[in-house]
């Protein structure tokens, strides 16, 4: 549905290689069968997508301690793919889209993350029949080397331990059977409670018919995520990844008490949607001055006058770096134990995503980070829809 917040992406699951340049996955999980090594459980006898070399450092003031964790990867939203209403979609600029793609195999971007909500107005499903068609001009050892997410929508009326069937089936469809993980969007613990209980049961039963790899969630807070984490271990699926708004401009997920700790003791994925605050941390304060045109004009007008000390220390980090001013924002999330999706939609886009995973933040330039973000008096729109 077309809320800020409600957004997007990946992940491996529990442990051994992400699907992304210097990917990698958290701790794993003793639950549902056979690791497979985009980090997903799979079923016996299903084959494992090849492995994908990772890089390891030790997450800070983790419960792991100094042991050494896999450092995430990068994937890739598409969000923005058939979005007219926040992201102004053409579809005229869907072959740019698809040289976006095939850049992105190129140069190892192996997740992808979309939903049957993405697309506006007569562009309903835009994103995932994009994501298909984009899938099947590959090679099919190109094809089982991805991870292709989607997030199903849980709609009033999509109900009961059958509510999501016809939606599965729909966005199966229109991804030309390229899906690997299917995800609860968003939590209705705080409205419908009843609701989400048996559509999580469905998601379940579609991983142990086979009919997909793994499931994940999102928008959820730590008590709801070890709730839903422990009665999935009851029957044997592994939740593999939650989906979360996590950016310096909105960084709860990764401070203490937030849901990276769960994630972490748990061996759950965490993916980072919106990293780049809506493209708000993507842009130099020269840039961020100018208006920017349609709805998050207003998003901008109201934050970027008072997050010029955040751009500054980040602007340090690039210029230091000599990277652009996105790469920093990008692996704070990594150095937090996040994979980010931003969303890309042009080749450049691709070009610095992944030149971005080719490197890490040192505890030092995480640290100024994470002190200019805490001293800022604004944050990006929580979710409404989140869970405690």
């Amino acid at each position: 549905m077309p809320l800020l917040a409600v957004r997007p992406q990946w992940l491996h699951s529990t442990g051994s290689a992400s699907a992304g340049i210097g990917g990698g996955g958290l701790v794993p999980a003793a639950v549902g069968g056979e690791e497979g090594s985009d980090g997903s459980r799979i079923m016996a006898g299903e084959r494992a997508k090849p492995s994908v070399p990772t890089t390891t450092m030790a997450y800070s003031g983790a419960s792991l301690g100094t042991i050494p964790a896999p450092m995430p990867g990068i994937g890739v939203g598409t969000w923005a793919w058939g979005n007219q209403f926040l992201w102004g979609y053409d579809p005229r600029g869907d072959a740019e889209l698809a040289a976006t793609f095939s850049r992105a195999v190129e140069l190892g971007l192996r997740f992808f993350d979309t939903a049957d909500s993405y697309g506006t107005g007569r562009f309903s499903g835009r994103s995932e029949l994009l994501l298909g068609q984009f899938c099947r001009t590959l090679s099919p050892q190109q094809r089982q080397s991805l991870c292709v997410a989607t997030k199903l929508a849980p709609f009033p009326w999509r109900l009961g331990r059958g509510g999501f069937r016809r939606a599965f089936s729909a966005s199966k469809q229109r991804l030309q059977g390229q899906l690997d993980r299917v995800q609860l969007h968003w939590s209705t613990a705080r409205y419908a409670p009843w609701q989400e209980g048996p559509l999580v049961d469905g998601l379940a039963d579609l991983v142990l018919q086979g009919a997909v790899r793994s499931i994940g969630v999102s928008n959820m807070g730590p008590q709801r995520l070890r709730q839903l984490h422990r009665h999935l271990a009851g029957r044997g699926v592994a939740l593999s990844s939650l989906q979360v708004q996590c950016s310096l401009l909105a960084p709860e997920a990764v401070q203490p008490g937030g849901v990276a700790e769960v994630c972490r003791e748990l061996g759950i994925s965490l993916i980072a949607y919106s990293p780049l605050a809506l493209g708000l941390l993507a842009r130099s304060q020269d840039q961020v001055d100018r208006p920017q045109q349609g709805p998050r004009r207003l998003l901008f007008g109201r934050l970027a006058p008072r997050i010029t000390p955040l751009l500054q220390t980040m602007a340090e980090v690039a210029h230091q770096r000599q990277v652009p001013l996105a790469a920093v924002a990008l692996n704070w999330c990594r150095s937090h134990g996040a994979m980010p999706i931003p969303g890309l939609r042009r080749v450049a886009h691709v070009d610095w995503a992944a030149a971005a995973a080719a490197w890490e933040l040192n505890d030092g330039e995480r640290e100024a980070l994470d002190q200019a973000s805490g001293r800022l008096e604004v944050r990006m729109p929580a979710n409404p829809f989140g869970s405690a």
